[in-house]
C-alpha cells in the first residue's frame, strides 16, 4: 500500500504567541524554556494585580455606602430634633396663648383630637405641629396655613363686591329712565334715504340710470380712426361673433340646429 504524508499543523502559544511544531517533543522543548517561563510568569502577575485592584475598588465602593449612610442617619435625627422642637414650640405658643379673643377662637374636636379655629378655619393637630387649610388641602406649616387662609379670604371679599346685584328699586329706576329716554328722543330727524346713497352702482348687474343718460358734449369731437385700427376692430368683431355662434349650443340656452 502507498503511504500519504499528513501534516500535523501547528500550535498556537497563548503565552508567548507564536506558533511552534504540534509534536510532543517541540511542545515540552517550548514549555522548558526560559521565553515561555517568562511569559506564564507575567501573565499571573498581571491576574493578581487585577484581582488586588477588583478588591480595592469594591472595598472603597462600600467604605462610600458606609459614609452615605451615616451621613444620612445623622441628617434624618437633626431633622427629627428639628421638627420635635417646632411641634414643642407650636403646643407651648398654644398652650400659653393670653388673649381671650384668640383663646375662644381655638375648639378642640374631641373625635378628631385636633384644634379647630372658627374665624380663619384651619385645623391643628398637636400631635404632629402642623396646621389644615381647605385652601390649600394638605397638612402644612403654620405660616403657610395662615397666609392662605388670608388670601382665599380677600379673594371671597373681593368677590362679594363684585358679584353684589342691583336691588329691586334700583333696577326699576334703571328700567323707567331708558323708557323715559327711549319715548323723549322719537323717530330721528331729517329725512329717511331709502334709495341707495351712490348713483352710479349697479343693482342686480343693471346699469345705472346716470350712466345710461349721461350726455355727451355736443363740441365734442369724434375720434380719428386709421385704416389699421378699422381693420382689427372689424376682424375682432368678426371673431366675436364666430365665438358666439359656436358657444350657443354649449350654454343650452338654445335648441340645437
Amino acid at each position: 500500500m502507498t503511504e500519504y504524508w499528513v501534516s500535523q499543523g501547528n500550535k498556537w502559544c497563548d503565552f508567548c504567541k507564536i506558533y511552534i511544531a504540534n509534536n510532543p517533543s517541540s511542545i515540552r522543548n517550548h514549555e522548558l524554556g526560559q521565553r515561555h517561563k517568562d511569559n506564564v510568569a507575567k501573565r499571573l502577575d498581571a491576574m493578581r494585580k487585577q484581582n488586588v485592584a477588583k478588591e480595592k475598588e469594591q472595598k472603597e465602593a462600600a467604605r462610600a455606602l458606609e459614609q452615605i449612610e451615616s451621613k444620612a442617619k445623622r441628617s434624618y435625627q437633626k431633622d427629627m430634633a428639628t421638627f420635635r422642637e417646632a411641634r414643642e414650640s407650636n403646643a407651648n405658643a398654644l398652650a400659653q396663648e393670653d388673649d381671650s379673643s384668640i383663646a375662644n377662637d381655638w375648639e378642640y374636636d374631641s373625635t378628631s383630637g385636633y384644634y379647630y379655629s372658627r374665624s380663619t378655619g384651619i385645623h391643628y393637630d398637636p400631635n404632629s405641629g402642623f396646621y389644615y387649610s381647605d385652601a390649600i388641602g394638605k397638612w402644612v406649616t403654620q405660616e403657610e396655613a395662615f397666609a392662605a387662609s388670608q388670601v382665599s379670604s380677600d379673594s371671597k371679599q373681593k368677590g362679594s363686591v363684585l358679584k353684589s346685584p342691583f336691588s329691586v328699586s334700583e333696577g326699576a329706576q334703571v328700567i323707567e329712565k331708558k323708557s323715559a329716554a327711549k319715548h323723549q328722543s322719537g323717530p330721528p330727524p331729517g329725512p329717511v334715504v331709502s334709495a341707495s346713497l351712490n348713483p352710479t352702482r349697479t343693482s342686480k348687474c343693471a346699469p345705472s340710470s346716470v350712466a345710461v343718460n349721461k350726455r355727451k358734449r355736443q363740441d365734442e369731437k369724434p375720434k380719428a380712426v386709421s385704416k389699421e385700427e378699422a381693420a382689427a376692430l372689424k376682424a375682432r368683431e368678426a371673431a366675436k361673433k364666430r365665438v358666439e355662434e359656436r358657444e350657443k349650443s354649449l350654454l343650452g340656452l338654445y335648441g340645437s340646429r
